[in-house]
């Protein structure tokens, strides 16, 4: 291994990521809360700011992947839509297989400037956490708490709120609800046949449901879908933690762009084409897994500098006080001084392993796991 390597590798080297990324975090968040002030006199004007601060701190956990670990991604594409990414409002349609693959699609964001601006469906739960969730929250990120009973208003009413959104976004979704696993395909196989529709062997059944509600809710608004569909080179099993190990992946991007008119209007018709979709995308992932390529013109979009430069700013901005605690710790010799450094690097390092082991596959949700017991719409 060579040095550099080596150091990335190191559990100090992690620390200072994290309290960098945490640091910034509640000071975005702090901002953030002001800028409500804004909100009666000109929403538009508040929804640009917190866009840029947004950006301050999701664009940390880019910055990993494009410049830490140095992650190849490869965009998959027909050429003749490439100049519209990032140019219009659209929904993004993302396969549910690893453990980083909501990374590599921010990576996706990033590389075409709505990283800021994209909006995500995520856990009502997630509001009470600090630095990404209350990051989302100002955001106006669409959250619910997967029953779709009580869901159904929330989501609708977050959706229509987008409708006037000022900036260009793209709005992530994993329409098959949780990540894949072999006891959860298994389980959604079985639902697949009793309901008669063709099995999936590389994805769990698409929840149709959420989709549908967001074409109807953002029809006029956004002008495509993104069918989006992620994989690996060489079999590799991407984790965050190899990421945050500096480890390189070499990731394959296909993405079809497709209008939004030629998706049904009606929800039932709607739902039909989303399953023809997910058979489809199962079939581009075979063919992946026998040749190593996707279908479309391999292009390799320009990193950006901005994640690193935005990074190397906050570490510069909080290498300050961090050198100033460790002077005073190290000259006042005070042991209730070092107890509570030690601490501080305690809770910094606990909140790194809990963030790494939401995403780790085999403690991903539950949601789904149950589908023998109910009917998966």
């Amino acid at each position: 291994m060579d040095i550099i390597g080596f150091l990335k590798s190191q559990f100090l080297c992690h620390l200072f990521i994290s309290y960098v990324f945490i640091g910034t975090g509640i000071i975005i968040n702090l901002i953030q809360l002001f800028t409500l002030a804004i909100w009666p006199f000109n929403k538009q004007l508040y929804r640009k700011i917190n866009c840029r601060l947004a950006y301050c701190v999701s664009s940390q956990l880019v910055m990993l992947l494009e410049w830490w670990s140095a992650t190849d991604c490869t965009l998959y594409t027909d050429p003749s839509n490439y100049n519209k990414y990032g140019k219009e409002k659209a929904i993004v349609i993302l396969n549910h297989n690893f453990e980083i693959d909501f990374l590599c699609g921010w990576n996706f964001c990033e590389r075409f400037g709505v990283l800021g601006s994209s909006k995500v469906l995520a856990k009502k739960e997630l509001t009470y956490v600090p630095v990404i969730g209350w990051m989302w929250y100002f955001l106006e990120m669409v959250f619910c708490k997967r029953k779709w009973e009580e869901d159904r208003k929330t989501v609708e009413q977050g959706l229509q709120n987008l409708r006037d959104y000022p900036e260009h976004f793209w709005f992530l979704i994993h329409c098959e609800g949780t990540r894949f696993t072999e006891k959860k395909h298994e389980i959604s196989m079985q639902v697949a046949e009793a309901k008669g529709l063709p099995k999936l062997k590389h994805h769990l059944l698409p929840r149709t449901k959420g989709f549908t509600l967001t074409v109807q809710s953002l029809r006029n608004v956004v002008s495509a879908v993104y069918d989006s569909t992620l994989n690996f080179k060489n079999n590799e099993n991407p984790t965050l933690l190899g990421v945050l190990n500096g480890k390189k992946y070499h990731a394959d991007l296909y993405v079809r762009r497709i209008p939004l008119g030629e998706i049904p209007e009606n929800e039932k018709e709607c739902a039909q084409w989303l399953h023809k979709l997910y058979q489809e995308k199962d079939a581009f992932q075979e063919e992946y897994y026998k040749t190593g390529i996707y279908p479309g013109t391999a292009i390799v979009p320009s990193r950006r500098p901005w994640t690193l430069l935005n990074w190397l700013f906050w570490a510069s901005l909080l290498s300050y006080p961090l050198c100033k605690v460790l002077a005073n710790m190290i000259s006042s010799g005070s042991y209730l001084t070092l107890a509570i450094f030690a601490l501080l690097m305690v809770i910094v390092s606990v909140g790194v392993r809990r963030m790494i082991g939401v995403t780790e596959i085999d403690r991903g949700s539950t949601y789904g796991n149950n589908e023998n017991k109910q009917k998966q719409t």
